[in-house]
């Protein structure tokens, strides 16, 4: 579970109300501001309202929560804000709504009147479903989801990617180099923006004069441009800082540019770097990095669930990735970032989901209260009827048409049915990627779709060069189209080493002669 009381605008929340929160966001210049939503989908709001940041109406500050009743009902996907703030929400609807500051437009709504309460962004809009949202210090960007970005607010230095420095007071599409290309993340520093393709590629737009666009140079950019040094790279994931950059890999690797004074470039030393450089990570692959506009602070997540942290950490340059105790990244901006905000829109367990998970799961194979063992692979597995009927269609059935105590399993292995077992008590899986296929299969066979799409996203955060055409093979066969795209466009994007490995070699005919056919279509092989 997070625990939100690592931020201190928490502090005087009653336990009862903690509980509650699904869902939670902290901002403003001394991280004295917050939203947050509760499983309820109620949203609340508490601190100094800036501006009228909190969307209540008003410009009292509040120090107990308040709730914002336009937003109450509102599936809340993505969030971001400002410096002066301002705030921007996506819902679930796809529908984005702003308020807050708003000198310099970056409400959207066509003035410079601060906005009080949240309210609708039309312009062009109207007929877009918003994915994700990202703030600058005084602009906005939006993610649609059929890939394009729109933009809105300051555009001193060209963050808004019009092709101008002036002003945009609605949301305008960022065309230029991103037309007819989908964008799949954005991200955003203090005054410039990044987008990553659905084929690895990214852009960088607005002020580069610490090189955080990481084109090899410090001059500014009104259009985006792709930054040439990553050819052949294929990035998933960005985060900007203040004015440094962080990007992601397919392969678990990541690179850092830009301003680099307190370390948080993660290169060992205090250099700028206009031109991405490779961080070293100790050879562990990384599934997350993260950053905030408001700090210099750096932070990553390994496979094994490791979390590092660089940069400016309580006042302190570290310029190495340096590995914590920490579960999430979340715990690094909330213990050393200054200000204390979080980096991203919070998902938050309830207490009561952690209790339950936690006591589920010291009783998971425990002989003592159960009241069923399975035998796999002659290795006993205890469990208990009464959650396995409740948790899974399949054994409902089951274990309704038999009273055995002891059911012996021979269609999968002790490795692969105890995971499945441990799941239904704690929801989560830990395998590696290899594993996990035989996982997709029982969870295939089963019907068990939550369990399906958990095992798609562990395969996907393992693939490798040498495992790619194992984990393609299995997603054809178990008929997870997502995970075979995934795959698929993985293989083309590394095609020179994948096509050298073993696995490659003892490729199945069928789907070889498919997968050359695709790839072909794909211009894989074009010169």
């Amino acid at each position: 579970m997070l625990d939100v009381g690592k931020w201190p605008v928490f502090a005087l929340l009653p336990p009862e109300e903690l509980r509650l929160i699904r869902q939670a966001c902290v901002f403003g210049s001394a991280a004295n501001e917050a939203l947050y939503v509760t499983v309820n989908d109620e949203v609340f709001a508490l601190g100094t309202n800036c501006s009228g940041c909190l969307g209540l109406g008003d410009l009292q500050s509040t120090i107990e929560p308040r709730r914002i009743d336009e937003l109450c009902g509102k599936k809340i996907v993505s969030l971001s804000y400002g410096t002066g703030p301002h705030v921007v929400i996506a819902t679930a609807d796809g529908e984005v709504l702003a308020w807050g500051h708003n000198g310099y437009s970056q409400l959207g709504n066509g003035t410079t009147n601060h906005g009080l309460t949240p309210a609708l962004v039309s312009t062009n809009l109207l007929n877009k479903r918003v994915t994700e949202v990202a703030c600058g210090s005084h602009h906005t960007i939006a993610l649609t989801s059929d890939g394009e970005v729109f933009a809105w607010g300051y555009n001193n230095s060209g963050q808004v990617g019009s092709g101008s420095t002036a002003n945009q007071p609605t949301p305008r599409r960022v065309s230029s180099c991103l037309q007819n290309k989908v964008v799949i993340n954005i991200g955003c520093g203090q005054l410039c923006s990044m987008a990553v393709l659905d084929n690895g590629e990214i852009y960088g737009w607005g002020y580069n004069c610490n090189g955080q666009l990481g084109l090899g140079n410090n001059g500014n950019q009104q259009t985006p441009c792709r930054i040439a040094a990553l050819q052949g790279i294929n990035v998933v994931q960005v985060a900007c800082g203040y004015a440094h950059t962080l990007a992601l890999t397919d392969e678990g690797f990541v690179y850092a540019w830009g301003a680099n004074s307190y370390g948080q470039l993660g290169t060992g030393n205090k250099s700028n770097q206009a031109l991405p450089t490779l961080i070293n990570t100790d050879k562990e692959r990384m599934v997350e990095v993260a950053a905030c506009h408001t700090s210099h602070t750096s932070a990553a997540k390994t496979q094994s669930g490791q979390v590092l942290m660089w940069g400016q950490c309580r006042g302190q340059a570290v310029s190495s990735p340096h590995l914590t105790h920490f579960g999430t990244t979340d715990d690094v901006f909330a213990c050393f970032a200054t200000p204390a905000v979080t980096w991203h829109l919070l998902s938050v367990g309830t207490f009561a989901e952690y209790l339950n998970v936690f006591s589920l799961k010291k009783e998971f194979d425990s002989a003592e209260i159960s009241d069923l063992k399975f035998l796999v692979d002659g290795k006993c597995i205890y469990v208990h009827k009464a959650l396995l009927k409740i948790r899974c269609e399949h054994f409902r059935t089951l274990l309704n048409e038999t009273d055995e105590d002891t059911i012996e399993i021979h269609q999968f292995s002790y490795l692969v049915y105890r995971a499945f077992l441990e799941y239904l008590y704690t929801d989560t899986i830990n395998l590696p990627p290899e594993d996990a296929i035989g996982l997709l299969d029982l969870a295939t066979f089963y019907r068990e779709t939550r369990l399906k799409r958990l095992c798609q996203e562990t395969i996907k955060r393992g693939i490798s060069e040498e495992n790619a055409i194992t984990l393609l093979s299995a997603a054809v066969k178990y008929e997870a189209r997502d995970l075979e795209e995934f795959c698929f466009k993985f293989c083309v994007n590394h095609l020179t080493a994948v096509t050298q490995t073993q696995a490659f070699a003892d490729m199945d005919h069928d789907l070889l002669k498919n997968f050359i056919s695709k790839a072909s279509r794909y211009g894989a092989f074009k010169n």
